[in-house]
């Protein structure tokens, strides 16, 4: 069994990205942007928007990397009212002081089980009626359309070649000397994932000690050293501590073998 980890979720351990989150992500930037545009000319407003993506923020974060968000809530960074006040000040601050005309917040489907999109949307409403107002929008399945990016096409082309070649491979590999197959070892079960520019087959046994079987994510997850860029970028208070590797993972994704 070879698994190609397929979700716009980009939730699977084993792999640092999955087939159809990038499509996802594109099709999230584009319609922010359209929402934003849409507000041209009007009074100083902030958008509410939420995400799918399950118990994983993936979306949300990079979406909001993206598209220039004010911030993005997600399940895996815990938040309370209190920051949600803190950024409805910092937002009404930048509106009147900084000029700024238009927000963006993300919120992830499943960040917080009370403070729903809903819950956000009102509060920013209420809250900061004096210097913006602010609509609300849940994407919904909306992401899950549009046409496959370029990465992903050539993603699932690549995958699903080096998944043939390693099953004749191990089929050959498991050949008895009667003629019948038989592959029972954990490395005839894998994910075929990328990790760090590279095409891994982890056997799937291994990636029970790295799953949070309860929320479906895994329990590191690379795009959270990322988070603190949100916040810097939406000219918070914060600091982002530069990790060699990791940038060039980042400068490297379209050169994955």
């Amino acid at each position: 069994m070879a698994v190609i980890p397929s979700t716009i979720s980009n939730n699977c351990p084993g792999t640092e990205f999955s087939l159809g989150a990038d499509t996802a992500l594109n099709e999230i930037t584009e319609i922010c942007d359209r929402i934003r545009q849409s507000a041209q000319g009007t009074k100083r407003r902030v958008f509410i928007i939420e995400t799918m993506g399950g118990y994983c923020g993936y979306l949300a974060t990079l979406a909001g990397l993206g598209g220039g968000a004010d911030a993005a809530y997600i399940y895996e960074e815990p938040f309370n009212v209190k920051d949600l006040q803190k950024d409805v000040n910092h937002m009404a601050s930048k509106m009147i002081e900084g000029g700024v005309q238009r927000g963006l917040i993300l919120r992830n489907e499943k960040a917080n089980d009370n403070y729903s999109t809903d819950f956000v949307y009102r509060l920013f409403c209420e809250e900061g009626k004096k210097a913006f107002s602010a609509r609300m929008n849940v994407l919904g399945h909306m992401q899950q359309g549009g046409s496959p990016t370029p990465f992903d096409r050539n993603l699932g082309t690549k995958q699903a070649s080096k998944a043939a070649e390693w099953m004749i491979e191990k089929l050959c590999q498991s050949v008895r000397p009667d003629g019948t197959i038989c592959a029972d070892k954990p490395d005839s079960a894998v994910l075929l994932g990328i990790i760090k520019r590279s095409y891994c087959y982890t056997p799937v046994q291994e990636l029970k000690e790295q799953t949070d079987f309860k929320h479906r994510i895994p329990h590191t997850q690379w795009w959270m050293k990322m988070r603190p860029l949100l916040r810097i970028l939406a000219m918070h208070d914060s600091t982002y501590e530069e990790e060699g590797a990791f940038i060039e993972d980042l400068a490297n994704l379209n050169k994955v073998d």
